[in-house]
C-alpha cells in the first residue's frame, strides 16, 4: 500500500478494457466513487479521491488487438524501458518494443516466466497516480496467481528490488513482495481447483464497506465471484465480476494497529 508519487518499482497505474464504456463508467462511479476525465479520441481518465488512477479504454477501439478480454492492466513506474527489456529477457520474460506516448512517457508491455502478463511506465510529464492507496476506491493491493510461486518470485525480486517473504496458510501459502519494506503486492500458487484460470496480475481496490460495496455492486448488475470474507489478521474482501465482464476485487484492511 502507497502513499504519495509512485517510485519505481511501485505500481503507478491501472488500465482497464472494458466493452460499454458509458455504462462501466457509471458502475464505478456509483460503486467506487470514480470521476472521469475525457482524451479525445482514446478513452477516458479515471479519478479516484480526486487523483489520477488510471484510465478506462473501450475494448471495441479500432487499436485494440483482436481477442483481448476484459481486463485491468497493472503498471509498474520504471527509471529506464531499455535497461528494463534487457533485464526481463536476461531473467526469461518477453516484453513488446518501447511505445512512445508523445510527452507523457514510455510504456513498454512485458509477460513473466510463468505467463502473467503486466506495462511498465517510464514517466515523463505524466508520472502516474500520487493517491493515498488506503482510500475509498484507490487502487490498493496487486496479486499475481502463477504457476511457479518460486520462479515468479525470483523473476520479480531480481526485476525490481523486491524482497518475498512467504507465509503459510490454509490451503497453501501467500507471498507478500515488499519494496523497501512497504509490502504492495501479492502471489499465490494456481491449484487445480481454479480450474482453468491462467497467470496474470488482479487488482484490488479500497473500499470503507465491503459488505456493503459488495450489496451495491450485484444491484448494479455485477456478479460476486468471491463471496466476502475475512483474512484474519489482514481484513475482509470479495471479488467482482463487473456487469461488462471485469474482475476485480474489493477490500477493506483492519486498521494498522490491528493487522
Amino acid at each position: 500500500m502507497t502513499v504519495g508519487m509512485r517510485r519505481a518499482g511501485e505500481f503507478c497505474w491501472m488500465n482497464m478494457i472494458t466493452p460499454e464504456p458509458a455504462k462501466a463508467r457509471a458502475f464505478y462511479a456509483t460503486l467506487l466513487g470514480w470521476t472521469y476525465v475525457e482524451m479525445p479520441g482514446m478513452g477516458h481518465r479515471v479519478q479516484g479521491q480526486g487523483r489520477d488512477i488510471g484510465a478506462l479504454f473501450d475494448i471495441a477501439a479500432p487499436g485494440t488487438p483482436p481477442g483481448t478480454p476484459s481486463h485491468i492492466g497493472v503498471m509498474i513506474k520504471i527509471d529506464d524501458a531499455e535497461s528494463f527489456i534487457a533485464k526481463v529477457t536476461s531473467l526469461g520474460g518477453t516484453t513488446m518494443p518501447v511505445m512512445e506516448i508523445g510527452e507523457a512517457g514510455r510504456m513498454v508491455s512485458a509477460t513473466d516466466p510463468n505467463g502473467a502478463r503486466f506495462d511498465v511506465w517510464q514517466a515523463k510529464r505524466m508520472t502516474g497516480s500520487d493517491v493515498d492507496s488506503h482510500l475509498h476506491g484507490a487502487p490498493t493491493w496487486f496479486e499475481t496467481l502463477t504457476t511457479d510461486v518460486d520462479r515468479a518470485a525470483a523473476f520479480y525480486t531480481a526485476l525490481f528490488g523486491w524482497t518475498a517473504v512467504t507465509t503459510p496458510m490454509e490451503g497453501g501459502a501467500y507471498t507478500t513482495f515488499a519494496l523497501d519494506g512497504t509490502p504492495l503486492a501479492g502471489m499465490m500458487q494456481i491449484t487445480q481447483s481454479m480450474d482453468a484460470v491462467k497467470p496474470h496480475w488482479g487488482t484490488y481496490f479500497a473500499v470503507d464497506d465491503v459488505d456493503r460495496a459488495a450489496k451495491v455492486a450485484v444491484e448494479l448488475g455485477a456478479t460476486l465471484t468471491v463471496p466476502v470474507r475475512d483474512i484474519p489478521g489482514v481484513g475482509r474482501f470479495c471479488g467482482i465480476d463487473s456487469p461488462q465482464g471485469v474482475f476485480f476485487y474489493l477490500i477493506k484492511f483492519l486498521p494498522r494497529s490491528e493487522g
